[in-house]
């Protein structure tokens, strides 16, 4: 068991689905349900309003998508990690879930116990990308940020293999005896020189630039 409790908000238009993740993540020592919502408006206002550390989002749903709410969510710069939760395996739908913000995604007929241990890995500060969606998402990046990596500074290129490794801006401060600030500024800047938008993109770009460690 864990000091900090891991709030969830469910999202799923489903509420058999919604029933059955909340049955078994309620005996989970470490993580506490607080919330549902049925699609995406009422998950972006139920995130807003109960502000939890991770959501679950299913992504098709009717009137606003999860994809949407992923969008809206990063609009109002809410802090929540998002965890899809789907039945599509299809790369068209999971690889525009991840550019919009997701910190990665499972399938519903995921096993309890890795579900448990996937909101635990985002929450840390991990992106889980399947390695199909990974694959689609580096040919997609193909070329992105080419000739860029030349311009980052050697600290730079430390916090860069670091976040391809999975970790978080707490966790690259530890490693490399630097504050999270200082992190958060080394990692801003990588985005910036690299013309990337997110920390999942900067991964991709590491491993295939060969920026990871």
């Amino acid at each position: 068991m864990t000091d900090k409790i891991i709030r969830v908000l469910l999202v799923d238009d489903h509420q058999v689905v919604r029933r059955g993740l909340r049955t078994f993540l309620e005996i989970q020592d470490d993580i506490e349900v607080v919330g549902e919502a049925s699609d995406g408006a009422e998950g972006v206002a139920r995130a807003e309003e109960l502000r939890p550390d991770v959501v679950l989002m299913d992504i098709k749903m009717p009137g606003t998508d999860g994809i949407e709410a992923l969008r809206r969510l990063r609009a109002l710069e809410n802090p929540a990690k998002v965890l899809i939760v789907t039945s599509f395996t299809e790369q068209r739908t999971v690889v525009p879930a991840l550019r919009a913000g997701a910190s990665g995604y499972v399938y519903k007929d995921i096993d309890p116990d890795a579900l448990a241990g996937a909101i635990r890995s985002v929450h840390a500060g991990h992106v889980l990308l399947q390695p199909e969606v990974a694959g689609a998402l580096l040919a997609q990046e193909a070329g992105t940020g080419t000739g860029r990596g030349s311009t980052l500074t050697e600290r730079e290129r430390e916090v860069l293999g670091l976040i391809a490794d999975g970790r978080s801006n707490r966790e690259i401060a530890r490693a490399l005896v630097l504050s999270e600030k200082t992190v958060k500024t080394h990692v801003s800047n990588i985005l910036m020189k690299l013309d990337l938008s997110d920390r999942t993109q900067a991964a991709l770009w590491a491993v295939r630039h060969g920026a990871a460690g």
